[in-house]
């Protein structure tokens, strides 16, 4: 919900109003009770992102997204319907390796 700005024509007492956007303008002052109450037009508030859940990635540039749809279009199989293979594991040359437990006595 937005804070609004408010400022009675009559005695010039400005106030904040924390409402909803559907709400209806203030008419009536809360100081002097008249009804010449108007909202003033403010330069709105920036955007602040805060917390874990948005990441660097969300916002990207339209160029940016664009060749990353290149990208993943060229990792899609043919659409003739051929099937590529899977990928194999690849081999090592090592064995795994062997852990020998020795105890020692004193």
């Amino acid at each position: 919900m937005p804070t609004y700005d408010y400022e009675c024509k009559e005695c010039g007492h400005a106030f904040e109003k924390f409402q909803p956007i559907t709400s209806k303008p203030i008419k009536k002052c809360p100081k002097c009770g008249k009804m010449k109450v108007k909202r003033l037009i403010g330069t709105g508030a920036g955007v602040i992102f805060k917390g874990s859940g948005f990441y660097q990635t969300d916002y990207r540039s339209g160029g940016y997204k664009e060749s990353a749809k290149k990208e993943s279009d060229g990792a899609k199989p043919a659409a003739d319907g051929a099937k590529t293979p899977p990928a194999e594991p690849a081999a090592t040359d090592k064995p795994a390796a062997k852990t020998d437990k020795k105890t020692s006595k004193k």
